[in-house]
């Protein structure tokens, strides 16, 4: 007669969502912290409140109005700098790692980085031939 294992080493032997526990416990914890905070920080802040903190904050000056026409839009130039800017910031990002392992690379990273830099190179032209860098 064979006996059977006993349930409780069932359980530890195989491996199912009790394994995830400590995750969802982290989750939940972080989940109330926030919502704690968030609850919290009125009911125990300082309620000290003027015109001057109700107004829009705009580097130190006082707000002017928007116009009826137009909407106060900002130049598209801004929003081009911004992306290419972000664009050459993600371009470093890459480029770091490869300077620190260029030696184990070899060739095959020397192509990559040619192609990766050839790809963002050929961005910046076409942006710069279209006057995207052009502040009139």
């Amino acid at each position: 007669m064979s006996q059977s294992p006993s349930p409780l080493a069932q359980a530890a032997s195989s491996p199912g969502l009790e394994m995830y526990l400590p995750l969802v416990l982290l989750f939940v914890l972080a989940a109330g912290f926030a919502v704690f905070s968030v609850l919290l920080g009125p009911l125990v802040g300082p309620r000290r409140y003027n015109r001057a903190k109700q107004m829009a904050y705009e580097c130190g000056i006082e707000p002017s109005p928007q116009p009826l026409v137009g909407g106060g839009r900002m130049p598209v130039a801004y929003y081009i700098t911004a992306m290419l800017f972000i664009l050459f910031d993600i371009e470093m990002v890459f480029l770091y790692p490869f300077a620190v392992s260029a030696d184990a690379l070899g060739l095959f990273g020397v192509v990559e980085i040619v192609l990766f830099v050839a790809t963002v190179g050929f961005a910046f032209a076409y942006v710069w031939r279209r006057g995207g860098l052009d502040w009139n």
